[in-house]
């Protein structure tokens, strides 16, 4: 995290000619926005198509996957079973938005511990969790498969084709891989993670054969679901200048980071620049109760 500059805003825009805009995929529905209406897309029509009624899927207690999850169920008819990580939750899961949403769109829980969460790709862990829940169609954590990188691949359009430089929050990776495999070859992409380390760029490569992309490990603030004052103000710095709410655990940071490479001339005068909005806005309800009991300023909603 060293170098990055606090004092980031938009006007270094046009002091660099450096375009940005924001595709707002997190605009596509009011429950299912963004990336995850992409990553269920396919996979929702795959679970009908075997016939399976129920989706089971693992997340953590603030995660966009489960809310998103939870009413795509909703809306096909599906039942739906959220793995969550962390049994305490299962006495006080009332209090946490998110899965309070979840649950009001029809989701059932298992919780369970951190240690078993650690197994939940393990086969043999599936299958003893299959005796309990029925037969069930599995979506992984994040919603990341080949299914989800397929719809993540329509992100992109036609008009798209001006930019020549694509960035992306980065989770599971998923997302990324589908704006890869439908970039064109002129175009660079660029991942913003936010989780601390490299190891996505392995996974990444298990669903994309190109390698017109990067990804910058600079701007994760600690790593998944940390904070600081500066990332806070900056969202709400930009909510008030564009009228375009961001996350704290993603696209603030992604656009935090875009910022900050363009002030520090990452990006050569007369690049255009498209930024994925891929949602996530329904946690900052549950960031702002932590912010609250640690006394730091609230992300304005």
């Amino acid at each position: 995290m060293q170098g990055i500059n606090q004092e980031v805003n938009l006007s270094i825009l046009h002091k660099k000619q450096v375009t940005l805009v924001v595709k707002r995929e997190d605009l596509i529905h009011p429950f299912i926005s963004g990336n995850k209406y992409r990553k269920l897309k396919y996979n929702i029509l795959e679970a009908k198509q075997r016939g399976l009624n129920t989706i089971l899927t693992f997340g953590g207690a603030y995660s966009n996957h489960i809310a998103a999850t939870a009413y795509a169920g909703k809306l096909h008819g599906i039942r739906t079973i959220g793995v969550i990580r962390g049994e305490e939750l299962s006495q006080n899961w009332m209090l946490n938005p998110t899965l309070m949403q979840a649950h009001e769109h029809g989701m059932d829980f298992k919780f369970i511990s951190r240690e078993d969460y650690r197994r939940r790709n393990e086969k043999s862990f599936l299958e003893l969790l299959g005796r309990d829940l029925a037969p069930y169609y599995l979506i992984p954590e994040g919603g990341t498969n080949l299914l989800a990188v397929k719809g993540c691949e329509e992100i992109l359009s036609p008009e798209d084709a001006d930019f020549n430089v694509l960035c992306s929050s980065v989770g599971t990776g998923g997302t990324l891989a589908g704006i890869i495999n439908s970039s064109l070859h002129y175009q660079r992409i660029i991942g913003f993670p936010s989780l601390k380390g490299d190891f996505l760029k392995k996974d990444i490569r298990n669903f994309t054969a190109k390698e017109n992309w990067e990804i910058n490990t600079d701007y994760h603030f600690g790593g998944y679901a940390k904070v600081s004052e500066v990332l806070i103000e900056f969202i709400n710095y930009f909510r008030e200048k564009t009228n375009i709410p961001t996350d704290p655990i993603y696209t603030g940071k992604l656009l935090f980071g875009i910022l900050d490479l363009v002030k520090n001339d990452y990006f050569m005068p007369g690049t255009k620049i498209l930024a994925i909005h891929s949602g996530g806005l329904q946690g900052i309800a549950g960031m702002n109760l932590v912010l609250k009991k640690k006394n730091l300023p609230l992300i304005k909603v």
